[in-house]
């Protein structure tokens, strides 16, 4: 399985990272819609494009607004956008609103609420509630050839056991990681995760791989998030993401 890391920063984008959009060509499945969604069209396989969005904020959902363009040079018989039903309508009363982007989407919107689990294609998904500013959902993505990913964005994380079995052993855990251990108050607050947080999940969890995301777009070091302390914790090869990133899991 292979996934393109096409935005990486949360927030806002910076001179080296646009936000939030992963997509996975084997089954046709953007993970979320921020500003990296441009970069989509180069990328796009198949007739069809399924978008798992983990939230309404800007960040995740902006680039939704430029699927038009995609759509002029790279035509699509279906897309379908899922996520939970009230944010689904936040984003298209509100930044579909006429006054905000004056052209319709020609999309199928999915509600999630009353299906733990559903398909795409071949591809099984399930979901679960995090901690978030107005809520936020990870997504579990398991396919007829015994892989799985996790991508778990916008949360504070979760350790419960109920979680942990949930996402335990995936090939790819997309986990966030948008605070150093010096900031982990602040990151409650803003309900986002720290370095250590995000290495006693990975510990517990046990991945084949584990890829950082939704880094900070103020940090402009080599290692925004100190990764170093957390792959001294845990088995998983652990990799922060970059945009233009193509890995295989």
């Amino acid at each position: 399985m292979k996934i393109h890391c096409l935005g990486t920063a949360g927030y806002h984008p910076n001179d080296s990272r646009q936000t939030s959009c992963y997509y996975l060509p084997d089954s046709g499945i953007a993970l979320d819609a921020g500003t990296g969604a441009y970069r989509l069209p180069q990328f796009l396989t198949g007739s069809s494009l399924d978008i798992l969005l983990s939230h309404a904020h800007l960040d995740h959902t902006v680039g939704l607004t430029f699927l038009l363009d995609m759509l002029a040079n790279h035509p699509l018989d279906r897309i379908q956008i899922w996520g939970e039903s009230d944010k689904l309508d936040a984003v298209r009363d509100h930044l579909f609103h006429s006054l905000i982007f004056p052209a319709r989407l020609e999309a199928s919107w999915n509600p999630i609420d009353d299906s733990a689990e559903f398909a795409i294609g071949e591809t099984r998904v399930s979901w679960r509630r995090q901690d978030h500013p107005g809520g936020s959902v990870a997504y579990r993505l398991e396919w007829p050839n015994g892989k799985r990913l996790v991508y778990s964005t916008d949360t504070t994380g979760d350790t419960s056991p109920e979680y942990i079995t949930w996402s335990r052993h995936a090939d790819l855990l997309m986990h966030e990681c948008y605070f150093r251990n010096e900031a982990a108050e602040w990151a409650q607050t803003t309900g986002h995760s720290w370095t250590d947080r995000v290495a006693e999940i990975a510990r517990l969890n046990t991945p084949k791989k584990l890829l950082l995301t939704h880094i900070n777009p103020l940090e402009s070091a080599s290692d925004p998030v100190e990764s170093d302390l957390i792959q001294q914790q845990i088995k998983a090869e652990t990799l922060i993401a970059e945009d233009g990133m193509t890995m295989e899991f």
